[in-house]
C-alpha cells in the first residue's frame, strides 16, 4: 500500500524552527549502555530507585516486590513525577498461571466534583497553572492502594521488608541529582508557594537544593513506617487521611471539597488488559481510564496495513503514514475515551482488525482532509471532543524477575511536582486537570468531563509484548504526558519494524505526532521538508521522554534507560 504514494517537490522552505519548554524541562542527554543478564533485570528512572529494586530481586523477590520498594524510592529521589501521592497503572504478567492482569490504581475526583470544575468566574476554561496549583486538582491518590495490592496478589516478600531502602534513604537523606536540582530552580515561583514545600525545597527559606545537597525527609520516613506496619489501611482510614483532607480544604486561594470519606471508599480496580497482534507479536497494555493501551493499539493496527521495513526509519513515505495513524487515532481518543465506569465508550471496538482496515484504507498520499472519528460497528453512542494536551508528571518502571514474571507500571503525579501541595512529606497529585476544561461541545457532554468519583483519562501506555510462542520479549513503557503514545510506539517500531537493539530504540531522536502536528526532538531539515511538502506541519521542541525499557534477545535480557533522565538498568 506504500508504493506509488507521492512526488516530493522541491525548493519549498520550512518555517522556522521554534523550541517548546517542557514542563519536566530538559536536563541533558547522557549516552547509555544496555546492561545484560540472565536471571533479572530492573530498569526505572533513578539509580537509587533501581537499586533498591535490584536487592529486592537478588534476595529471592518478586516483580511485584521489586516495583513497590522501587516505587516507594522514586517517591523521594524523584518527587517531581511520581509518589504516594499520586496514581498509577500496572500491567503484571505472572508465569505460573500465565495470567496477564493490569491494575488501575488511578487517582479519583472527590465525590462532590461538578462538571464545570475548572470553568473560571467568566465561564470560560480556567489557566492551566491557576487549576492545577494548590487543592482544586487534587484527586483521592491511589499509589499506596496499588502497590498493596501487588503485593497482596504476587509478593512473595515480607511487606515491611519492602520499606527499607526509602526509609533509609528518607531518614539518612540522599544527594540532590542534577535533574532535581535544575527542576526546583525552574519551578522555583510555584515551589515556594506554600510552606511546607518551600521550606523542603529551599531549606532556608530563600536557597534552592541543589546538586550534590544531602536531603532528608524525616516525615516521609515516618509515613513510609505506618505504611510498613500497618498497610495503606493507615493512608485511606487513618492519620494520613486526615492530614490530606485538611491540608487542601484549608488552601484559602484554590481549595479542594475532598471529605475523608472519599479518601477512605477508594479502591484499586482490576480492569481488562486490552491486546493486538502487530507482525506476529502481542502486544498489551493497560485499557480506559487510560487511553493510552487503545490509542497505541489502533496506531499499531493501522500501519499493520504497510510495509514500513522496506524503507526504514528515515523515510517521508513511512512518517507520512505513521502520521495519518497517528491522526486518526487520537480523533478516536480525544472523541471516546474516558473512564468506562461513567461514559459508555466503544473501547475494544477502537481496535477491532476489520475498523482498523476501514481506518487504514483512507490513508493516501496526502494528508486526510476533515479528518473526524471514526464509527467502530455497533456504535451508537454520542460524544465530543477534548484536545486539551497537559503536561506531564510521570515516570515508568520495567522489571522480569527470576521466575519469569514481568511487570510494567506507570504512575504520576501529573504536573510536575503535582499540585506544589506537600501532606506527610509527599506532594499532592494535580491529576484532575486530566479531565477536559470544558464540559460541553455545542450541547454534547464531553467523554473525559469531570463528574464526582470518576477517574480521569490518562496516557500512560505500559506495556508487555509477547512473541509467537508467548513469551515476554519486551517490556517499556514512558513518562511525558500524552506524548507517551508517540514514544512507547516509536520504540515499538524501532525494534520490531527497524531492527534496533533496545538501547539505540530509546536513544533515537523523538517524532511525535499527537493528532495535530509532528513534533522532533531535534532538527532534522531533510525529512522536515518533505513532510512539509506532502502538506504536515511540523515544529521542533523537547521531547523529555522517559522511557525504560527490557528487551529479550535469546537467553538474555537487555535492559536500557532513556539517555534523556537519570535511569539506569541492573541485572545478573
Amino acid at each position: 500500500m506504500i508504493s506509488g504514494f507521492f512526488a516530493l517537490i522541491s525548493g519549498l522552505c520550512l518555517p522556522a524552527t521554534h523550541a517548546e519548554m517542557s514542563p519536566e524541562p530538559d536536563t541533558g542527554f547522557t549516552p547509555k549502555t544496555a546492561v545484560s543478564g540472565r536471571d533479572f533485570m530492573i530498569v526505572t528512572a533513578h539509580p537509587l530507585a533501581t537499586k533498591a529494586g535490584y536487592e529486592i530481586l537478588k534476595r529471592g523477590g518478586t516483580a511485584a516486590d521489586a516495583g513497590i520498594a522501587a516505587q516507594l524510592v522514586l517517591g523521594l529521589v524523584e518527587p517531581q513525577s511520581s509518589g504516594l501521592g499520586g496514581g498509577g497503572f500496572a500491567l503484571y504478567f505472572d508465569k505460573q498461571s500465565g495470567r496477564l492482569v493490569s491494575l488501575d490504581g488511578r487517582e479519583k475526583a472527590p465525590a462532590s466534583v461538578g462538571k464545570h470544575l475548572f470553568r473560571s468566574p467568566n465561564g470560560q476554561p480556567m489557566n492551566f497553572y491557576k487549576a492545577a496549583i494548590g487543592g482544586r486538582a487534587v484527586g483521592v491518590p491511589g499509589t499506596p492502594a496499588l502497590l498493596e495490592k501487588l503485593h497482596e496478589w504476587y509478593g512473595r516478600l515480607e511487606w515491611r521488608d519492602l520499606f527499607s531502602p526509602a526509609i533509609a534513604l528518607a531518614d539518612n537523606g540522599f544527594e540532590v541529582t542534577p535533574r532535581l536540582g535544575k527542576m526546583v530552580v525552574k519551578d522555583r515561583p510555584r515551589l515556594r508557594r506554600y510552606t511546607d514545600t518551600r521550606l523542603y525545597f529551599f531549606p532556608d527559606s530563600v536557597t534552592p537544593i541543589h546538586e550534590g545537597y544531602v536531603l532528608r525527609n524525616e516525615e516521609y520516613g515516618q509515613t513510609l513506617r505506618s505504611l510498613a506496619l500497618s498497610g495503606a489501611s493507615v493512608f485511606y482510614e487513618g492519620e494520613i487521611a486526615r492530614e490530606i483532607v485538611e491540608t487542601i480544604r484549608d488552601i484559602p486561594d484554590n481549595p479542594s471539597s475532598m471529605t475523608i470519606e472519599d479518601i477512605s471508599g477508594y479502591h484499586v480496580k482490576e480492569r481488562p488488559p486490552v491486546c493486538g497482534l502487530y507482525r506476529g507479536y502481542k502486544i498489551c497494555s493497560m485499557g480506559e481510564p487510560s487511553s493510552g493501551g487503545l490509542t497505541l493499539l489502533n496506531i499499531l493496527g493501522i500501519l499493520q496495513h504497510f510495509d514500513l521495513r522496506a524503507l526504514g526509519p528515515d523515510h517521508p513515505k513511512n512518517w507520512h503514514v505513521i502520521g495519518e495513524a497517528s491522526r486518526l487515532a487520537f480523533a478516536d481518543r480525544n472523541f471516546y475515551m474516558a473512564d468506562p465506569d461513567f461514559v459508555k465508550t466503544p473501547g475494544r471496538a477502537l481496535i477491532d482488525p476489520a475498523y482498523l482496515k476501514s481506518r487504514a484504507a483512507q490513508i493516501s498520499d496526502k494528508p486526510i482532509a476533515n479528518l473526524k472519528p471514526g464509527k467502530p460497528a455497533g456504535w451508537s453512542g454520542q460524544g465530543a471532543a477534548d484536545n486539551m494536551q497537559r503536561p506531564p508528571g510521570t515516570t515508568h518502571l520495567s522489571i522480569i524477575d527470576r521466575y519469569g514474571n514481568v511487570l510494567s507500571m506507570t504512575s504520576s503525579i501529573e504536573n510536575a511536582f503535582g499540585s506544589r501541595v506537600m501532606a506527610g512529606g509527599f506532594l499532592l497529585n494535580n491529576q484532575l486537570t486530566d479531565f477536559s476544561f470544558v464540559a460541553e461541545e455545542n450541547g454534547v457532554p464531553v467523554a473525559n468531563r469531570p463528574q464526582g468519583g470518576k477517574r480521569p483519562r490518562s496516557s500512560m501506555t505500559p506495556v508487555i509484548m509477547f512473541d509467537p510462542k508467548g513469551r515476554p520479549v519486551l517490556v517499556t513503557g514512558s513518562a511525558g504526558g500524552s506524548a507517551i503514545i508517540g514514544y512507547v510506539l516509536q520504540t515499538i517500531l524501532n525494534i520490531v519494524d527497524w531492527d534496533m537493539d533496545v538501547q539505540s530504540a530509546l536513544d533515537a531522536p523523538h517524532i511525535v505526532h499527537r493528532g495535530q502536528e509532528f513534533e522532533f526532538e531535534r532538527e532534522q531539515r531533510d525529512l522536515r521538508m518533505k513532510l512539509d511538502q506532502i502538506g504536515h506541519p511540523s515544529k521542533v521542541k523537547e521531547l523529555n521522554s522517559g522511557l525504560t525499557a527490557i528487551h529479550r534477545a535469546g537467553t538474555l535480557y537487555f535492559g536500557a534507560a532513556d539517555p534523556r533522565r537519570e535511569g539506569t538498568a541492573l541485572g545478573e
